[in-house]
């Protein structure tokens, strides 16, 4: 039976290279949007949109072959060089939480010992309180910042680069099919910051056309349509 939910998410890692995935049909292998997180094991995500879940039938078991999408030849076609500064930034705001909330117990300790005032207490609390806050912010803000964008050769399914929580680097394999052009987003060609979004979800992502680099812009605007 079919799962009632808006978004069904199947979900299989590999923990190991060489291992190798069932290949369901191409009519479902062509729904997956997968990411890649560059850590020391891979995981792949595969998503279904409702308005495809009559396809996905129950012979089919809960295995993706999304590393197809992974091994397929990518070409580039937007940079965004920034993107390095930015995930320098992301590192740093990670070790200044760190430090900070590490000396907190050295701190409580000494104010239980009667060897630090209140006021140190209290003023390294506060920071190390404003050090987390300003992480989420910033991280919230840096990870839905597109640093490149790959078409594949067949122009049929689009590779986004980003940057995770931690600063690592985050591929995601969307259908071309399934991203929105500029004109669909409401977004004018000469605005300074554009949003990446997908018509089967409300995530979205931005990127900096005039800031960042167009490589191919043939295949840019096979995706998001004309920037003139």
């Amino acid at each position: 039976m079919l799962r009632p939910p808006r978004l069904i998410h199947l979900t299989l890692s590999l923990a190991a290279s060489g291992r190798q995935c069932h290949h369901p049909p191409q009519s479902i292998r062509q729904l997956f949007f997968c990411t890649q997180t560059k850590t020391k094991h891979t995981s792949w995500t595969a998503s279904i949109t409702p308005k495809h879940a009559s396809l996905w039938f129950p012979q089919y078991q809960a295995l993706a072959a999304c590393s197809d999408l992974a091994s397929q030849e990518y070409s580039l076609i937007y940079a965004f060089p920034a993107i390095r500064g930015l995930r320098a930034l992301s590192r740093l705001k990670l070790i200044q939480t760190g430090v900070t909330a590490a000396l907190l117990p050295t701190v409580y300790y000494f104010y239980l010992q009667g060897q630090a005032s209140v006021t140190l207490l209290t003023y390294t609390t506060g920071i190390a309180a404003f050090a987390a806050v300003m992480l989420y912010t910033i991280s919230h803000y840096i990870r839905r910042v597109v640093g490149m964008m790959y078409l594949d050769s067949t122009q049929r399914s689009l590779k986004v680069s980003h940057l995770s929580f931690w600063g690592h680097r985050r591929d995601v394999y969307l259908p071309v099919s399934d991203v929105m052009t500029l004109g669909d987003t409401g977004d004018s060609p000469g605005e300074p910051i554009l949003r990446l979004k997908r018509y089967s979800c409300s995530d979205t992502l931005y990127f900096f056309p005039r800031l960042g680099r167009v490589v191919d812009k043939h295949g840019f605007e096979k995706v998001f349509g004309t920037l003139t």
